[in-house]
């Protein structure tokens, strides 16, 4: 077996899905696909069942998880070492972001990252708020970029930027003509919401408090795990929603939505790093490139 067959299998794992796990390894669907089945024919062993088009962890897979993290992780920290000793920062950089922070401010970042340090490997996880804190606090991810609130006595938390949070309704929608919207219109709602864990709720949610408002009230008629979900919902007209402007600006833009006049106060976005594991110097320069130095590189 291989690192890279490794590699491939943990993401495959942690999603159980071969093609959400193709685009986040940058592979093709064929390319996954093919690793996890020589890993299995190498060593006679089933790791996934293949149910219809989906797929989830046999139990031979799911002991073979712990092993096979072990084994990368332990190379990662090895690369990590050897680019410190060369002084330029090189090797794999795991990074898991909540969905607006991956979806519409990081790339760029990214992309401008990898052209100044071509010989960093980053890979990028697209979760909730949550989720993605909980990889930082057990080592599964190297940095964390979430919005929404964060505490964890394991964590270092800096603030690198700001988004403004906005409710969204079709223009067929009550709220569509710019009427202020009370607080008695948002408890009675109804509501598309994010998941629970989701930072675009909780900040939702943490608004709704600091105004008085009964959240035990507020009348939820869909969850969707996603904010195109949520504004694919709503654009039928009826349900409202709430997302970042950063999501929801080309459909206001193309009129195919409206913001409804309830103003909230910006939240933050924040990078994440564990206060007592050394970050590899690749973490550090990414740190440093989204405006959250840590240490210098």
């Amino acid at each position: 077996m291989t690192l890279d067959q490794l590699r491939i299998f943990l993401v495959v794992a942690d999603l159980q899905h071969i093609t959400n796990a193709a685009g986040i390894l940058n592979r093709s669907q064929a390319a996954v696909s093919a690793a996890i089945s020589t890993l299995e024919k190498r060593h006679d062993v089933r790791l996934f069942n293949r149910i219809g088009r989906d797929i989830e962890l046999t139990p031979d897979g799911r002991r073979f998880v712990a092993i096979a993290r072990e084994v990368v992780e332990a190379a990662d920290r090895a690369a990590a070492v050897l680019s410190g000793f060369s002084g330029t920062p090189a090797g794999p950089l795991r990074i898991a972001a909540s969905q607006t922070v991956a979806s519409y401010w990081l790339p760029p970042l990214i992309a401008g990252f990898q052209k100044t340090y071509p010989d960093v490997r980053p890979s990028l996880l697209t979760t909730n708020t949550e989720r993605a804190t909980e990889r930082v606090v057990s080592g599964r991810a190297d940095v964390g970029i979430v919005e929404g609130r964060v505490r964890h006595d394991a964590l270092e938390i800096t603030e690198v930027a700001s988004d403004r949070l906005a409710v969204i309704v079709a223009p067929t929608h009550p709220w569509a003509d710019g009427r202020p919207v009370s607080l008695g219109d948002i408890e009675a709602g109804p509501w598309v919401m994010r998941e629970q864990g989701s930072g675009t709720r909780a900040a939702f949610e943490d608004e709704l408090t600091r105004r008085g408002a009964n959240l035990s009230a507020v009348r939820n008629a869909l969850v969707m795990p996603s904010n195109e979900a949520c504004l694919a919902a709503v654009s039928s007209g009826g349900l409202a929603t709430v997302t970042s402007l950063l999501a929801a600006g080309p459909h206001l833009d193309s009129g195919a939505l409206r913001m409804a006049n309830f103003d909230m106060q910006d939240r933050a976005f924040l990078a994440l790093c564990h206060a007592q594991r050394h970050p590899s110097r690749a973490a550090l320069a990414f740190l440093a490139a989204i405006g959250a130095p840590r240490l210098k590189v």
